[in-house]
């Protein structure tokens, strides 16, 4: 099979991790349209030509290039995102990060999930989605509340396992109550 192929089948199965999921939640219309965007000519075609099955083609494409234009394509269409969230700050006239809804905040957690299941297949644990976010260069970037809640959610994923985590994404983070820092 060509790789635009197996790209499309490695993106359509992400999709279905992220909505079971984003339902599982009560995130009903995000689970149903996460990531379309993939399926445009802009990322799809990138996601082919770098299709490797275990990380994300546009960090090939990054690698080649030294910039993905896929992914600034496809940041910019999705909320669930941490980089959606950046906009100018009036008074340092600088690009910054502000702090994400707690609806697209959850929907980041699973898809997270939903790549490290993607891309560790028999490897993945709980743990991959933490493990991911403390290896990368996020942490300096990404507004300082979003950052907490995000590790919160995951270091509880990892601790406590799925079901748990997702009962207090859907019972707590989306209900507006406070994280434990916040009371």
């Amino acid at each position: 099979m060509g790789k635009g192929w197996q790209h499309f089948k490695t993106i359509t199965h992400h999709r279905h991790l992220v909505r079971k999921g984003c339902f599982q939640v009560g995130l009903y219309w995000q689970g149903l349209t996460h990531d379309l965007s993939k399926y445009m000519p802009t990322e799809f075609k990138v996601g082919a030509k770098y299709f490797q099955g275990d990380r994300s083609p546009n960090g090939a494409e990054r690698d080649d290039k030294g910039y993905s234009e896929a992914w600034m394509h496809h940041k910019g269409r999705n909320r669930h995102h941490w980089e959606y969230w950046t906009d100018m700050h009036p008074e340092t006239k600088r690009y910054e990060a502000i702090p994400m809804p707690r609806k697209y905040l959850a929907e980041m957690v699973m898809d997270r999930i939903a790549a490290c299941k993607t891309y560790r297949k028999e490897n993945y644990d709980d743990g991959a989605a933490l493990d991911y976010l403390q290896r990368s260069r996020e942490r300096a970037l990404m507004h300082p509340d979003t950052m907490r809640q995000l590790e919160f959610l995951l270091v509880m994923l990892k601790q406590q396992g799925e079901k748990l985590t997702f009962a207090y994404i859907k019972n707590h983070v989306l209900t507006g109550k406070p994280f434990p820092w916040e009371e």
